[in-house]
C-alpha cells in the first residue's frame, strides 16, 4: 500500500503510524513520504500524524522515519504555514529528541531541505557543543 503512490492509501497509512505495531509504524511514517508525490493535499495531511509521532513515539526508529519522511514531504511544500510548522518540528527534535539517532535524522532532513532558518539553527547547536 506505501508504494502505491495514490491518496486512498493515505487514511490507512495514518490510522497505521498512529495505532500499529512498532514495524507497521515504522514503515507507515516511510510510505506517507510518497504523499509527495501524490497531490498537495495529501502532503498536508501526512504532515500533522508524522510530526506528532516523531515527537512521541516511543521507538526511535519510528521517530527517525518520521523525521526523514517530514523532510521528504517538506521539500515539496511552497514556504507557507505548514512548510514553517514542519521545519520547527525538525528543528525540536534535532535540539531535544533523547535519541541520538533520531537527532542525526532530524538534522539530515533539515539539511537535505536546505531551510535557511534550519541551518542556522543546526550551525548554533553544533558551534555551542551540544549535538
Amino acid at each position: 500500500m506505501g508504494n502505491a503512490r495514490d491518496a486512498r492509501a493515505l487514511e490507512p497509512l495514518i490510522a497505521a503510524l498512529k495505532t500499529d505495531i512498532s514495524a507497521v509504524r515504522l514503515w507507515a511514517a516511510s510510505a506517507l513520504a510518497q504523499m509527495a508525490q501524490v497531490a498537495y493535499e495529501p502532503v498536508i495531511a501526512s504532515l500533522p500524524p508524522l510530526i506528532e509521532a516523531m515527537r512521541r513515539d516511543s521507538v526511535p526508529a519510528v521517530r527517525s522515519n518520521c523525521a526523514w519522511a517530514i523532510g521528504q514531504l517538506s521539500r515539496e511544500l511552497p514556504s507557507n504555514v505548514v512548510y514553517h510548522t514542519a521545519i520547527d518540528a525538525l528543528i525540536e527534535t534535532f535540539a531535544e529528541d533523547d535519541d541520538l539517532g533520531v537527532r542525526e535524522d532530524a538534522r539530515s532532513a533539515i539539511l537535505k531541505v536546505g531551510d535557511a532558518r534550519g541551518l542556522q539553527v543546526i550551525e548554533e547547536i553544533e558551534r555551542d557543543g551540544f549535538f
